[in-house]
């Protein structure tokens, strides 16, 4: 086993919950193993931190996950940790859609399982949990009995890991589409090929939230994907006009309008920064605009541009809210910190001339944990604006 030491004083912040050990905090690495391995981690004075899968490939040399110098990654830890995982959701009373195991929030850096009703949809994003694929799978069809299981790790982050980007099937089988109930509606999810796992989870409760802003009134949802605020407005909602630029994202909320009987959703394809213009110039308004766009920046070096686009769409949406409505803004991307996101809204209010004030601020639902110590799994911003 591989034995990793930190220069001085780079513990605290693993010390605090943190799991991840980067490559420019090591002092030295002692011992030898095969890479994607278990490696334990100590302070530079040889004090015991924790132990995690390395890989001298990434910048995060480590991923520690066990914090018991005693304990191993054998079928009975993973059987706990993911049997933990889920009590966790279902104790908080979910059932039929939602995350199983958030990665680092759950203690298991970088999987991913996400519960569509009796079939999973799993990522695998570094070279270490990678290596115990087939195991965890075992854990998940002994513990939950799936129908099927379906690998969504053809994500870009895996490349940094040494892997290459892959998806399939890896225990019984899964279907085109998978009919899910989520807010008392029914979804067609695209576990094979829908965006990130299948379909964005960390939004239901705010797509729940939305309705009180939409009642009785015209609402334009912008980047609406597979039409979750979508429907959940149009439950209340006089009109719903649902923008997005995919063509294969408006068939899923037609589909989706109709396993409900909903039929006061009208669908626009076209770049929602352009039809915003076209919108303003015909001098078009609404009574809940909402902006929940895929995420502007993937990293640091990003945020600047990421920050104009932001602006640009939320001042084209505050233009486009009529008097007393109300203007729904997200972001997905943990780069952009809840601090610039909050002074982009200031910004836009201002650019609007529009006189803007917050009604509710929320954040990813809870089967999305974040830890206090890691900014990275606090990344969503919901805020909830009315133009008055």
């Amino acid at each position: 086993m591989y034995s990793v030491y930190l220069k001085k004083g780079e513990e605290k912040r693993i010390i605090a919950g943190h799991s991840w050990v980067y490559a420019n905090e090591v002092s030295k690495i002692e011992g030898k193993d095969k890479n994607g391995s278990l490696a334990s981690v100590f302070t530079h004075d040889g004090r015991f931190i924790g132990k995690g899968y390395i890989n001298h490939l990434s910048k995060i040399l480590v991923r520690i996950f066990i914090r018991d110098e005693n304990q191993v990654d054998d079928k009975t830890f993973y059987l706990e940790r993911l049997r933990s995982a889920n009590n966790f959701r279902i104790n908080l009373g979910y059932d039929n859609c939602y995350r199983m195991v958030f990665a680092e929030s759950d203690n298991i850096p970088a999987l991913i399982v996400d519960k569509y009703d009796q079939y999973l949809s799993v990522q695998f994003l570094s070279l270490g949990i990678d290596k115990v694929k087939n195991l965890i799978v075992e854990c998940l069809v002994e513990l939950f009995t799936p129908k099927g299981i379906y690998e969504r790790s053809d994500v870009a982050v895996r490349i940094k890991e040494g892997l290459t980007e892959t998806k399939g099937i890896l225990y019984g089988e899964v279907p085109d589409r998978v009919i899910i109930t989520e807010n008392g509606l029914k979804m067609a999810v695209d576990i094979k090929n829908g965006q990130k796992t299948g379909y964005f989870l960390d939004q239901k409760e705010n797509r729940f939230a939305s309705r009180r802003y939409a009642k009785d009134g015209d609402v334009l949802d912008c980047f609406c994907n597979s039409g979750g605020f979508s429907l959940n407005c149009a439950t209340v909602a006089s009109s719903v006009t649902a923008v997005d630029v995919s063509a294969l994202a408006l068939d899923n909320v037609n589909e989706n309008a109709s396993l409900n009987g909903i039929n006061n959703i009208t669908t626009l394809q076209g770049d929602v920064f352009e039809v915003l213009r076209s919108f303003r110039k015909e001098n078009r308004q609404f009574d809940l605009v909402i902006l929940d766009p895929p995420a502007f920046c993937k990293s640091a070096s990003e945020v600047k541009d990421a920050y104009r686009g932001y602006k640009d769409i939320n001042v084209l949406g505050m233009k486009l809210v009529r008097k007393g409505g109300f203007l729904i803004s997200a972001s997905c991307s943990h780069y952009m910190t809840l601090p610039n996101f909050q002074k982009m809204l200031q910004d836009s209010a201002k650019e609007s001339g529009r006189i803007v004030r917050q009604i509710e601020f929320k954040t990813q639902s809870p089967d999305h944990p974040s830890l206090m110590s890691a900014d990275e799994t606090n990344y969503l911003k919901f805020f909830v604006l009315q133009v008055i």
